[in-house]
């Protein structure tokens, strides 16, 4: 097989279009965050149910993946991946022009299915193209892409809603996205190690059973989950939070608080090449362990207090995704983009159901309960961490079972 090395100009360029291409999705998946408040009041709805314009995208996202993680494995990774993020960019434009509720709400679930190409397939696409000494560092990179576009995502919304309104917000991140779909397709280097594979829909049942019977990738999707629900709820309600007194801070003001998201760029690509030569368990585990000590930092009613917590809880998260996806890539054998969807079909999914059951949270216990709420989460991950950690991999040696 042919890889692209690092330091190549090919390296280069297939690390920058997927850092374009991770940009786009997130942006137009993320961008309503800010405007959750806005959208609870300009539509009368509770905060739960203003929750649900992110939920039903990402939900909708989770379970599209599979299929198109399926339909990569025919059609090839670049077509997938440029359509993807061309429908979406433009629907996200689209929905500025929604007249109430519930048209937002589909168009939002369109946006979700037309998502599913890039997250479903650029994993697969790394693992088969990139050297494996260096695939950590280079999910590393991708995960920053997908960091830095959460995070313009989701200021360009906050700011522009602030200086026009929420429809002008959601154009904007439309032509944000649509910018970058055409550096994607401009840098993405042409897949060298994929072979076509005809479309057999009972093979790729059989082979998605056989990623959901290994143990240790179980594990990982389970912790995927449930570092995912914690992470949104606690950004979902913390715009409320600051929104609501003793803050009273405005939407601009509030989507500054995603600036924070750039320590998870930081640590993503830190932390991925950290498991690379120390070993994803360790690296694992003391993201989980970070993410923790975040969250009860944020107990404290001190809005100083609380950012910091916010900060800490974000190092380790994007730490542990970046560990825990790179794992994944190595543990399947094949198949390697339908393991990779599977991995964020249940990473999305707890995006969804955590972002609408802490809304349930918060509406009876207020930031106390959400604390509680996402530190139970956290923990149950670190138990799932350690039950990894002692199930050794009986594909590899012994002895290198810490650098999978």
């Amino acid at each position: 097989m042919t890889y692209l090395e690092i330091g190549s100009p090919a390296f280069r360029r297939a690390n920058w279009a997927l850092f374009a291409g991770g940009f786009a999705t997130f942006a137009v998946l993320y961008c309503v965050q800010p405007l959750l408040p806005i959208f609870s009041q300009h539509f009368h709805i509770s905060p739960v149910v203003a929750s649900l314009s992110l939920s039903v995208s990402t939900l909708v996202l989770a379970v599209a993946m599979l299929v198109v993680a399926s339909l990569s494995e025919a059609w090839g990774r670049w077509p997938v991946m440029w359509v993807s993020l061309l429908s979406a960019s433009l629907l996200c434009a689209l929905s500025a022009l929604s007249p109430n509720y519930l048209s937002l709400l589909g168009l939002r679930m369109l946006e979700g299915a037309a998502l599913a190409g890039l997250p479903a397939t650029a994993m697969g696409y790394l693992g088969e193209e990139v050297q494996p000494r260096a695939l950590g560092m280079a999910m590393g990179l991708y995960i920053s892409g997908n960091t830095v576009g959460g995070l313009g995502g989701r200021l360009v919304s906050g700011f522009v809603a602030d200086a026009a309104s929420w429809r002008w917000a959601l154009a904007a991140t439309g032509a944000l996205g649509l910018l970058c779909t055409l550096l994607f397709a401009w840098w993405l280097p042409p897949s060298k190690n994929f072979s076509a594979k005809p479309l057999n829909w009972a093979a790729l049942f059989h082979s998605l059973l056989g990623h959901l019977r290994n143990p240790r990738l179980w594990l990982l999707y389970v912790i995927a989950a449930l570092l995912m629900s914690g992470f949104v709820t606690l950004y979902n309600y913390a715009t409320f939070a600051f929104s609501e007194p003793p803050y009273g801070l405005s939407p601009s003001w509030v989507s500054l608080i995603f600036l924070l998201y750039l320590l998870g760029t930081f640590s993503s690509v830190w932390i991925g090449r950290l498991a690379d030569r120390r070993g994803r368990p360790q690296m694992l585990l003391l993201s989980g362990l970070l993410a923790l000590l975040g969250v009860v930092l944020t107990q404290p009613i001190s809005l100083v207090a609380k950012i910091a917590g916010i900060g800490v809880f974000t190092f380790g998260f994007f730490g542990a995704h970046a560990t825990a996806s790179g794992w994944v890539g190595r543990l399947a054998k094949d198949n390697k983009a339908q393991a990779s969807s599977l991995y964020l079909l249940f990473y999305y999914t707890g995006s969804s159901v955590g972002g609408s059951l802490g809304g349930l949270v918060w509406s009876a216990s207020g930031w106390h309960g959400i604390v509680l709420f996402v530190a139970g989460l956290v923990v149950v991950a670190l138990v799932a961490t350690g039950l990894l950690w002692m199930r050794p991999d009986k594909t590899q040696r012994p002895n290198s079972m810490g650098g999978q």
